[in-house]
């Protein structure tokens, strides 16, 4: 709930919608991942229906945090890009979470943090298979 509240609280300061946050967070990952991200997985990866979605790019665009470009490969399909803005903002946005995060994590030993990271590894795995049994 406080990660919720953090990123309602910064993503409000940039006018962007936790949603928006997200949408650049999923953007994100699939490109560090070196995977193209399109408006379909975006809506997937949200569980936003195709309006919705299609509203949420839209907005990003229109904010100059990403860019529609055409797949070289299939000129038909649409990938989304960040723009350098929104990684200049995100970490604004973040930094100061990183810092505080950082800041407390040193308390903990390596131990302890390889302890803490299966531990949240399996809460996380618990809650995807809890869900797709409620799907």
């Amino acid at each position: 709930m406080e990660a919720n509240r953090y990123v309602d609280v910064a993503g409000g300061r940039k006018d962007m919608h936790r949603t928006d946050m997200n949408a650049l967070a999923v953007i994100m990952r699939h490109t560090a991942a070196g995977s193209v991200v399109t408006p379909g997985v975006l809506r997937k990866e949200l569980n936003l229906s195709s309006p919705a979605t299609t509203a949420l790019i839209d907005r990003l665009d229109k904010s100059g945090h990403i860019v529609r470009e055409r797949n070289s490969a299939d000129r038909r399909q649409v990938q989304l890009k960040m723009t350098p803005k929104a990684f200049q903002e995100g970490g604004a946005v973040f930094a100061p979470l990183a810092q505080h995060m950082g800041i407390a994590m040193a308390a903990f030993s390596e131990a302890e943090l390889e302890t803490v990271t299966r531990f949240m590894t399996a809460m996380v795995e618990a809650t995807v298979a809890a869900r797709g049994e409620s799907e």
